[in-house]
């Protein structure tokens, strides 16, 4: 079946009516956000997480409510083997990913002088190794073809001295804007999301004394990011802050001496 650009039924979608996306993280939060959104605009996905039996189950209520292909793809992408296995399914000539969504993350609960190396040295291979490899694996045929979007989400920490997690971010930031620098005029767009406080599994996995004791105006509201992230990736920004509140924060950050902002991130950690 032709593929469509851009028809106004499938404005959430980059590129179009009955294209593919991969999404890592799918069964949960921003990515199974990311996973309805897309399958409402009609486009058939492929939906990666460790958590085979949420995936099956997001999988079926996605193809019931909008007649999509949903395939599901349960990976760990900080085991090597299964790392490689979605690598490979986004380089298949038969099967083509037009959009790869890397969203998959988690956060080290320990401060740095008390967490451990396995801990962080995972941190970083899921947060920077594996959107680099999974971008790696994605471009060639992107190219080929003419057309291709990748959507990595960062976050705002990327922007501030928030220890290895926002390290991490920030290389994520940086990756994004290279690529979508080199090869936004050969048709591939690479965006980084980098949302702030979203209020999904990710805190809670890390520990109920982790979560952060915010008023709720402070927590960014899941859907906005995913909206956001979508259109940023299908007008070909190479970065997109979601939440007026968070690019007024950005903008603020950005104004102070480098010591106040250090003293301002670090404290209470």
């Amino acid at each position: 079946m032709p593929r469509t650009v851009f028809p106004r039924a499938a404005r959430e979608a980059p590129m179009g009516a009955r294209g593919t996306a991969l999404i890592t993280g799918a069964s949960a939060g921003l990515g199974r956000e990311f996973a309805r959104r897309l399958a409402a605009a009609r486009v058939d996905l492929v939906l990666v997480a460790r958590d085979e039996n949420r995936l099956a189950a997001l999988a079926a209520e996605l193809r019931a409510a909008h007649g999509i292909t949903a395939e599901t793809l349960p990976a760990d992408l900080t085991d090597p083997d299964d790392l490689e296995r979605v690598a490979r399914r986004l380089s298949s000539e038969d099967a083509p990913v037009d959009l790869l969504v890397n969203n998959a993350g988690f956060g080290v609960r320990a401060g740095f002088e008390r967490s451990t190396l396995a801990e962080e040295r995972r941190l970083h291979e899921l947060l920077s190794w594996v959107p680099l490899r999974l971008a790696h694996a994605a471009v060639p045929g992107m190219l080929a073809r003419g057309r291709g979007w990748i959507l990595n989400v960062a976050s705002v920490a990327a922007f501030t001295p928030t220890g290895t997690y926002g390290a991490a971010k920030a290389a994520v930031v940086s990756l994004s804007r290279a690529l979508n620098a080199r090869y936004r005029g050969r048709g591939l767009r690479v965006t980084a999301l980098c949302p702030g406080l979203l209020a999904t599994e990710f805190h809670e996995r890390m520990g109920a004394d982790h979560l952060p004791r915010l008023p709720r105006i402070a927590w960014a509201d899941t859907e906005r990011a995913a909206r956001d992230g979508l259109r940023a990736v299908r007008r070909g920004r190479s970065v997109v802050i979601t939440d007026g509140r968070y690019r007024i924060a950005r903008g603020l950050a950005a104004l102070l001496p480098d010591r106040l902002l250090e003293r301002i991130s670090t404290t209470g950690g």
